[in-house]
């Protein structure tokens, strides 16, 4: 018997496409699978926590006020603290640690890491995933980027500092 038509994943593409980015994002399930002791305990120690680490909270603060979630501004908040961060900018690249939102338009957003790449700055890219044009943005990035970067869905890491060129998908 034929089979006829399209294959499967030309039926129902939002769900084959969300089905592939889970299993390709499960092996990191709570760090399991990710050699990089740096990035593990970042997995271990901020995205897993719910809470805020005792500190300051002006990161969260700001990131709240921009419209993010309380989720990934707690993780942000935790990564700052974590990393022993003191500075940080909205939309901007002269601070250590970075957060380019996702209404920084795309030139601008290419500057901003250029700008941080230059100066050795962590940058947060919000919204990885918001459309198809942000997409690529984040793929174009992640391709010429010389160190390591971490996408968890919510936002994409980007860290320039002694780190291999590795790419976590978590």
């Amino acid at each position: 018997m034929k089979i006829v038509g399209h294959p499967i994943s030309f039926r129902l593409p939002g769900r084959v496409s969300e089905l592939r980015n889970r299993l390709s994002r499960a092996r990191y399930f709570r760090g399991h699978g990710v050699h990089s002791p740096f990035v593990y305990d970042i997995v271990r120690r901020v995205f897993m926590r719910d809470d805020l680490l005792p500190g300051r909270r002006d990161l969260y603060e700001a990131l709240l006020t921009a419209g993010v979630s309380r989720r990934r501004a707690v993780q942000l908040q935790n990564l700052m603290i974590h990393c022993g961060y003191t500075t940080f900018g909205l939309n901007r690249a002269d601070a250590e640690f970075c957060v380019a939102t996702c209404g920084l338009p795309r030139p601008a957003t290419l500057a901003l890491v250029r700008a941080a790449a230059e100066a050795g700055h962590t940058v947060a890219l919000m919204s990885p995933y918001d459309g198809c044009e942000r997409q690529a943005l984040c793929g174009q990035i992640v391709a010429e980027h010389a160190s390591t970067t971490v996408d968890n869905r919510g936002y994409l890491l980007i860290f320039n500092n002694h780190l291999p060129k590795q790419h976590f998908r978590i």
